[in-house]
């Protein structure tokens, strides 16, 4: 395995996510590329609302490539890969992003970010279901209690 291709939703999960890429990563000398999918949101930024239709897409864009490269501060520099970001529907963007940077691997979490992911399916299920390479879903450790 030489490179990961790690999905992050910028959910309180998604810190799970990055930790398992960096475990696995460091296990198998792997790349990891970052990447956020994301799809137009119910409820825009509120400068979304002074910009014109065509510049959404890179109000969006720029969001997420701050978040993405925030998070790859955490990555230790020998595994730094590449970061993406995408404006779609994530599922797609994902699959679509596996394919071009020919990745090993695709580690997404288990749980969206978005309450519509219970009515029409997970993005990690579509994932799964879809990509043209192995998945591994990662689930958020429930504390346990007594």
């Amino acid at each position: 395995m030489h490179r990961i291709l790690v999905g992050l939703d910028a959910s309180p999960r998604a810190k799970d996510v990055l930790d398992a890429a960096i475990d696995l990563g460091r296990r198998t000398n792997s790349r990891l590329i970052l990447m956020r999918a994301i799809g137009i949101p119910v409820e825009l930024p509120p400068e979304a609302y002074a910009l014109p239709p065509s510049s959404l897409e890179g109000l969006l864009e720029q969001e997420a490539l701050r978040y993405v490269e925030k998070e790859l501060e955490r990555v230790p520099e020998e595994l730094r890969g590449p970061v993406r970001v995408a404006v779609g529907t994530p599922w797609q963007a994902i699959c679509q992003a596996a394919k071009d940077e020919n990745v090993d691997l695709i580690m997404i979490g288990s749980h969206g970010y978005q309450g519509l992911d219970r009515l029409i399916g997970t993005t990690a299920a579509k994932v799964v279901n879809h990509a043209d390479r192995s998945v591994l879903v990662v689930r958020h450790a429930e504390k346990l209690t007594s």
